[in-house]
């Protein structure tokens, strides 16, 4: 078999096959270029998900008529400059293209059509079909910039049309590719228009941190905005900025996980295996918190010439990176202190409201309770009821399970505390606090939970955790295999306070249990440890597997739900839970708490 040279219009439809998969890919090529021209403003337009039409307009620095004709020819760009040797250092590279091929590749498959204006100079018009060439020739163009229509797509590749997916599945898949690198280009207008339709509209934002924020929220939702914690760490010439979602505001999928690599938005695996590394203490494992996260490195330390539609990018020193983000991560939310998450309370009020069916209609005089409802209120309002019967008929409606009552002086000031100062423990499970404009409801379990876990953490950061002897020793009954797996680590347990040992063939028997944790229910946590242990495996070591384990113990260590509490045990829970950090979620990316606004609740009531 004979070797030949390939025409010309099969190397660009070969070419094409790799840059140009689907209209989203145009989009990104021809969007991409737009920004590299200096745009401000970059409208998009698609018909019937850009399989038949698709227009890019931006007002970036247009294109000469000698630059226009090179335009559509195959590594023809001016994104590369040969340096004093007259070589081209590709490890330097500092646009979002660079390869030259995008528009003779677009050409080769569609019919595509170029309007171009230099600042100052002419108008000129060029057509490509199929890769055959037609024009330049002059052309009206309001402005400067460029306008790029592409139509037909695939049409001179028919097999390549049975794979695209439906017009409402491209039209999506363009959404996201715009929305994309609008969160790299706050500075930069963008639209999208399908089928008259306006899908996206975002107007330029300030080159600063608010305006950042601002793009941000209006791409990831304005929830994203109100719960984003602020990233900034620098290591070694590396930066990232960006923003992190707190725990308590987590998705059941991990599509709201952004990494830009000096402004290029890329997909890596890397970023993936960082944000479950930083946010392991507080979500569970099929939870996914929401993060942009923005990496300016020096072009020499990273490697953008991997994939022919530059989506992948491969880092000099991989290790360097992901700590860099793991840290920066684990910084901010250690800063976030207790706060959770206002998607909290605003599900809560939206629940309230919601049975209703509408807005609250305030409460009239005429209004009475439902007599029947309650034997012991309709007897206190039956005509032959005297006063006693009245007060005693009240007496028998449930009561909180405790009461805090303290001095005036101390309500005050316990009140101007961020968690406010508790007034009542409901259904041996919720305390309730009082704060200067609303009121906290806490879960006690998760709120304990988190405190034991951070204490363990704290301690076992000093040294081992130490123990307390029970009185009596607990035997705990588990299977054989079960027995074998905690035998194996019984000296790595003994390092966090548990103290066990073989008890037959199917039992443990604990002698000591890690004082911090107090009353524990201990067959319920050597059960959990033992299904740690098998879901683990054998190879890795308890520390490296710490989280989980404290977690567990953390877990079974804490205030139960369902028990009692005083005054001063509920208020000690709230100010412990304003020092620790993380103290806003529990150990599974729960909220520990629930803060209901005065407003809002006047609200509910019709009072505003």
């Amino acid at each position: 078999m004979r070797i030949h040279r390939l025409p010309p219009d099969a190397v660009n439809r070969i070419a094409a096959g790799e840059v140009i998969e689907r209209p989203a890919a145009v989009v990104k090529e021809l969007v991409e270029n737009a920004l590299d021209a200096g745009a401000a403003r970059i409208d998009v337009e698609i018909e019937h998900g850009g399989k038949t039409r698709l227009v890019v307009t931006d007002d970036g620095c247009g294109m000469s008529r000698r630059d226009l004709l090179l335009a559509v020819e195959r590594h023809a760009t001016s994104k590369l400059t040969p340096g004093a040797d007259g070589d081209y250092d590709l490890m330097n590279i500092a646009t979002m293209g660079f390869r030259g091929e995008a528009l003779p590749s677009i050409g080769a498959v569609a019919r595509l059509s170029i309007t171009t204006r230099e600042n100052g100079g002419e108008a000129h018009h060029l057509r490509v079909e199929g890769g055959a060439l037609e024009g330049p020739a002059p052309a009206a163009f309001g402005g400067h910039g460029a306008r790029i229509e592409v139509r037909d797509l695939f049409y001179a590749t028919p097999a390549r049309l049975k794979f695209l997916k439906s017009d409402q599945a491209e039209t999506t898949a363009i959404g996201e590719t715009v929305r994309r690198l609008a969160m790299a280009r706050q500075d930069v207008a963008f639209t999208l228009l399908s089928s008259g339709r306006k899908i996206v509209n975002l107007s330029a934002e300030t080159l600063s941190e608010d305006g950042r924020l601002k793009r941000l929220a209006a791409i990831m939702g304005r929830e994203f905005g109100e719960n984003a914690l602020a990233i900034h760490a620098e290591r070694e010439g590396a930066r990232v900025t960006g923003f992190a979602g707190l725990p308590t505001f987590n998705r059941g999928l991990p599509d709201k996980q952004f990494l830009f690599v000096n402004g290029r938005p890329v997909r890596d695996r890397l970023v993936v295996g960082a944000v479950r590394g930083a946010y392991a203490d507080f979500l569970a494992r099929d939870r996914h918190p929401a993060v942009a996260l923005f990496l300016d490195i020096p072009a020499a330390l990273v490697d953008v010439n991997v994939h022919p539609a530059k989506t992948e990018v491969r880092f000099r020193n991989a290790a360097e990176v992901r700590g860099l983000l793991v840290g920066a991560l684990r910084h901010a939310l250690a800063e976030a202190g207790h706060r959770a998450s206002t998607t909290t309370s605003a599900y809560a009020l939206g629940k309230m409201s919601a049975q209703s069916g509408g807005p609250v209609t305030p409460l009239h005089s005429h209004y009475r309770p439902s007599l029947a409802a309650n034997p012991y209120i309709r007897d206190a309002f039956s005509p032959a009821a005297g006063l006693n019967d009245r007060q005693s008929a009240f007496e028998n409606v449930d009561r909180p399970s405790a009461r805090a009552e303290a001095s005036p002086d101390e309500d005050a000031i316990s009140a101007e505390r961020p968690l406010g100062a508790a007034r009542a423990q409901m259904h041996e499970t919720y305390i309730v606090s009082q704060t200067t404009d609303g009121l906290v409801i806490v879960d006690q379990h998760a709120a304990h939970e988190r405190l034991v876990y951070e204490k363990m953490k704290s301690a076992l950061s000093g040294g081992a955790v130490g123990g307390q002897g029970l009185l009596l020793p607990e035997v705990v009954d588990l299977a054989s295999d079960e027995a074998d797996r905690l035998e194996k680590r019984f000296d790595e347990f003994a390092e966090l306070g548990l103290v066990m040992e073989r008890f037959g063939e199917d039992a443990v028997m604990v002698r000591e249990t890690p004082a911090m944790l107090g009353e524990v229910d201990i067959k319920g946590l050597v059960h959990a440890l033992a299904d740690d242990l098998s879901s683990m495996g054998e190879t890795l070591a308890l520390k490296e597997r710490l989280e989980e384990v404290c977690s567990s113990m953390a877990c079974h260590g804490s205030i139960r739900a369902g028990r009692r509490m005083t005054a001063d045990e509920m208020n000690a829970l709230l100010r412990q839970m304003e020092a620790t950090p993380h103290s806003g979620q529990c150990n599974h990316g729960r909220p520990t708490y629930v803060e209901l606004k005065l407003a809002d609740i006047e609200r509910l009531f019709g009072r505003r």
